[in-house]
């Protein structure tokens, strides 16, 4: 019932997308860290994938940093949960096996400091002059956008 409730939460709050640069496609979103990570957590999981590991950007940025003399806080909260899609993958894949280091996929879950968003981002597909490839790695974003959107 706490999960239906927190979904139910979840989709009333608004978001809205961002493209600031060439290399990331972020959307932005009110609410605590916890329950977007949860909820980005289940929207891939329910596209049938298996998050195969989560980086704690946020932790060890601030225990590296320290080792580094660095003092600022660059996240309050910061994951990136990493997953693979057999059937995208593949595809792009077969149209280029030099596309491997595209995989796995990622997608990004983080708080600045002194900011009331949330924010939920991925890496933007390249581009590419190879067709098989443009359109497999237009499935990609897709699949990204797609996970994304229905977290939000």
């Amino acid at each position: 019932m706490k999960a239906f409730l927190t979904l139910c939460a979840m989709l009333c709050l608004p978001f809205s997308a961002m493209a600031a640069d060439t290399f990331t496609v972020k959307f932005k979103t009110q609410g605590t860290f916890k329950d977007v990570r949860d909820m980005v957590a289940l929207a891939i999981e329910g596209k049938g994938l298996k998050i195969t590991h989560s980086n704690h950007i946020a932790d060890m940025l601030e225990r590296t940093g320290k080792d580094l003399g660095a003092t600022r806080q660059v996240y309050e909260f910061a994951e990136q949960m990493e997953f693979c899609s057999a059937t995208v993958s593949r595809a792009m894949m077969e149209a280029d096996p030099h596309a491997i280091v595209l995989c796995p996929y990622s997608v990004s879950v983080y708080k600045i400091p002194n900011d009331k968003n949330i924010y939920v981002a991925f890496r933007k597909p390249p581009a590419s002059k190879n067709p098989a490839l443009k359109k497999a790695l237009a499935e990609v974003e897709t699949l990204l956008t797609e996970i994304v959107k229905d977290a939000l």
